[in-house]
């Protein structure tokens, strides 16, 4: 066989590795909702997804303390129910789909509106959000949006940079 064929066939096994092991960053935001409009619900299914897949990069939880269990919480979701489904790897419409039909999901206008006022309106402690701005290369004094959705777009956009394309 010609060097040159096996040197590519090589390089493209190892291209293909590289692909398959990769840790993906989740990029959908926390201020997202789906049909159901219910905010976070697409980030808590992109993470979960890729976690159940060994696929979630590593700074990230899969279902974590904040948004996540808040979420969870809100519509009367078991965290291992979720995290059982999600391993089948459902699309997202399947996933709402599935949380329509578990018994004593909580979809009504009041529980879906105050749990996403509440995830509009929480505010990082100081360190946090210092923390996730440094990281970002922004200075405190020229930082608009003191929220936790508009800081932890940031905070993915710069691991986003870091990890991908630098």
């Amino acid at each position: 066989m010609n060097p040159a064929v096996v040197s590519l066939n090589q390089k493209t096994s190892q291209q293909n590795n590289h692909l398959t092991m990769s840790k993906y960053i989740p990029m959908i935001s926390s201020g997202t909702a789906g049909p159901l409009g219910v905010i976070h619900l697409p980030r808590l299914w992109q993470k979960a997804s890729l976690e159940a897949q060994g696929k979630l990069h590593p700074d990230y939880p899969g279902i974590g303390k904040g948004y996540d269990s808040m979420v969870l919480a809100a519509l009367n979701l078991q965290e291992s129910a979720v995290r059982s489904f999600l391993a089948t790897k459902p699309s997202y419409i399947q996933f709402e789909a599935w949380i329509k039909a578990q018994p004593g999901v909580k979809l009504d206008k009041a529980t879906i509106y105050k749990n996403n006022a509440a995830i509009r309106g929480y505010i990082h402690d100081d360190a946090t959000r210092k923390g996730i701005l440094a990281a970002a290369g922004v200075s405190d004094e020229n930082s608009v949006s003191p929220g936790a959705v508009d800081l932890n777009n940031l905070d993915d956009w710069a691991t986003f940079h870091k990890e991908v394309l630098s």
